[in-house]
């Protein structure tokens, strides 16, 4: 929970697109989201989907087929250049025995699931079909299927006939003695969409060479305009593209590769994919997708697991963070060293608590020290050795306020708050402060526990986000 008040622009998050005029909801990776956006009631359900991305070779090197939405009034991504992909269609089961190279048992060992592995990659074929008019799949022969030898209105009319639903595809697989290429596709990577999100997607991306032999055609509805891009191309600024963080994300791993066979052999050589979910949080520039690399991402997972705003990508002077029932962080100006400098309350709110590591005080730090205690401060303690100057106007605001520096091994009891005190990493006289209800270290400059039997679960710096140890 943030206490300073915060003006949101609207933020990029991760969630998908619904396609409405069809039979069932088609869906790809969104972008964004605001605060005027109702929040849903309860939870809604996780959905499954699947993206295909397609590559090929140019004369510059990797290539990735990019496609663009149509521009819609009611739609908060048109335009936004995409992969083709969507949600598990409740009969791409009946597409198994129409999948060659690859049986459902396989391809969930692959996405390590229980059972259904395969719908994925039926769904990811079927939709790349459906959108771009790219079909991976093979003849009697083994040959892949060379759809531009058909006649023009024969393949537009098994296009018409493929969008009315699954069961057309799997028609159009009998008459014409097709079998999708499931064994052409490497599973690449995974990502669900943060908590918070009006709707919630559980997506695998796989890869796959563009086949010989045809030409991307866009449905004219849903995509009306599709490229050929190297990756680096496609999220550099100056092409301008309107991307989603998942795509963005995405395209920045395969812009390390040379080649598709250099990509393919890459992904098939993977062999633990894991699960990426970003989470949103608000900041300087509104709200956006924090993902799992950034400082933030562990403090944004505990202070706000459900998404429901109030988890922070970015510090600011005079900003109050509630870490948890019992500690209340207070930002306050950056040291010598140029980072923001934390101050803790520890304690329940509108009881006895501890101030933790108040110096400096500047005047601005101290009106907004004043202005966040959460109850009345019996205790003035620090990470590091103090001077009564140092301190004095710390007492002028805390009069009643002790300033005694306890001793490793005691206990400050503040009601239904407890700390613990232990040794500094420095050495004396730098000391730490575990929490011990939250298992929340205050560690000032320490670079962690020096000696808590294993009971701290998060630390809190002088400087930095929250983030949790490693269980002993």
């Amino acid at each position: 929970m943030v206490f300073r008040t915060v003006v949101h622009a609207t933020a990029e998050g991760l969630c998908c697109r619904l396609r409405s005029s069809r039979r069932r909801d088609n869906v790809r990776m969104t972008a964004s989201t605001s605060d005027a956006t109702p929040r849903p009631a309860s939870p809604r359900p996780v959905r499954s989907a699947a993206t295909l991305i397609v590559l090929r070779d140019g004369s510059h090197g990797l290539e990735v087929l990019m496609l663009r939405r149509a521009e819609k009034a009611d739609d908060q991504n048109s335009g936004a250049s995409v992969f083709p992909g969507g949600v598990i269609d409740a009969h791409d089961r009946s597409l198994h025995g129409h999948c060659g190279g690859l049986d459902d048992s396989a391809a969930s060992e692959r996405l390590a699931v229980p059972e259904g592995g395969l719908d994925y990659y039926a769904a990811a074929i079927r939709e790349c079909f459906e959108e771009a008019g790219v079909l991976f799949a093979t003849d009697g022969t083994g040959r892949p299927v060379a759809l531009d030898k058909l006649p023009p209105a024969q393949l537009a009319a098994m296009r018409d006939e493929a969008e009315q639903g699954t069961d057309a595809l799997i028609s159009l697989c009998d008459r014409h003695g097709w079998q999708l290429a499931a064994d052409r596709l490497a599973y690449f990577s995974h990502w669900l969409t943060p908590p918070g999100m009006p709707r919630r997607f559980d997506t695998r991306f796989f890869l796959a060479p563009m086949p010989e032999a045809q030409n991307v055609r866009p449905d004219g509805r849903e995509t009306v305009e599709h490229m050929w891009l190297r990756p680096a191309e496609a999220v550099a600024p100056a092409r301008g593209l309107k991307l989603m963080n998942v795509t963005r994300r995405i395209l920045e791993q395969l812009a390390q590769f040379a080649s598709t066979a250099e990509l393919m052999a890459h992904a098939r050589g993977l062999a633990h994919i894991p699960r990426v979910m970003p989470r949103l949080a608000d900041g300087p520039a509104g709200r956006r997708p924090v993902n799992m690399e950034e400082p933030a991402y562990e403090e944004v997972g505990h202070v706000d697991p459900d998404g429901k705003g109030g988890g922070r990508y970015a510090h600011e002077a005079g900003l109050v963070m509630r870490l948890s029932a019992r500690v209340l962080r207070v930002t306050g100006e950056a040291d010598a060293s140029g980072a923001l400098t934390h101050s803790y309350f520890v304690g329940i709110a509108g009881g006895d608590c501890a101030l933790i590591d108040a110096l400096p005080a500047s005047p601005g730090h101290l009106a907004a020290l004043v202005a966040a205690a959460p109850g009345r401060v019996r205790w003035l303690l620090s990470t590091q050795a103090t001077t009564e100057e140092e301190t004095r106007a710390l007492r002028e605001a805390w009069p009643d306020a002790s300033t005694a520096s306890p001793a490793p091994g005691e206990q400050i009891d503040l009601g239904d708050a407890k700390l613990r005190v232990l040794p500094g990493t420095g050495g004396a006289p730098s000391r730490q402060f575990l929490q011990v209800e939250d298992r929340m270290v205050l560690a000032g400059l320490g670079a962690g526990p020096a000696a808590d039997d294993g009971q701290a679960r998060w630390i809190a710096l002088r400087h930095g986000f929250l983030r949790s140890l490693p269980a002993s």
